[in-house]
């Protein structure tokens, strides 16, 4: 299967320190290499991966002072996205900054998880 890993750019894939979300991306894509897969990861350009990399941002952005705003590599790495978006089977992502990954018309799984001993949004409030 081809598959297209789009991890937030906050943070390297695996992070350095903090970063659970790409902890468990960078082992996801090294299983799903070691099983056969071929596997895309669409991450800063720091990150250590043994798929392919589609850098979408020099390093990760968190930490770089250079970056004024983190829109701007979202919308570059949409567009890597979109540009490469036939060759996969499947685009599992994992940053509300993609919600417009639909676009992209290809089957696309957004994965969402409430922090730690985070029971969810008040049912006080309105759906969105």
């Amino acid at each position: 299967m081809k598959i297209a890993q789009i991890a937030p750019l906050m943070e390297s894939v695996p992070p350095a320190q903090y970063g659970g979300t790409e902890r468990v991306i960078s082992y996801l894509v090294e299983e799903l290499v070691r099983t056969g897969h071929g596997v895309t990861l669409f991450a800063s350009g720091d990150s250590i991966t043994s798929s392919e990399l589609v850098p979408c941002s020099r390093k990760a952005i968190r930490g770089d002072p250079t970056v004024r705003d983190p829109l701007v590599y979202y919308l570059l790495m949409l567009d890597r996205l979109k540009r490469r978006a036939s060759r996969f089977d499947i685009l599992p992502y994992r940053s509300l900054a993609l919600s417009a990954i639909p676009a992209v018309k290809r089957p696309y799984r957004h994965h969402f998880a409430w922090p730690p001993g985070f029971a969810g949004p008040s049912p006080a409030l309105p759906p969105i």
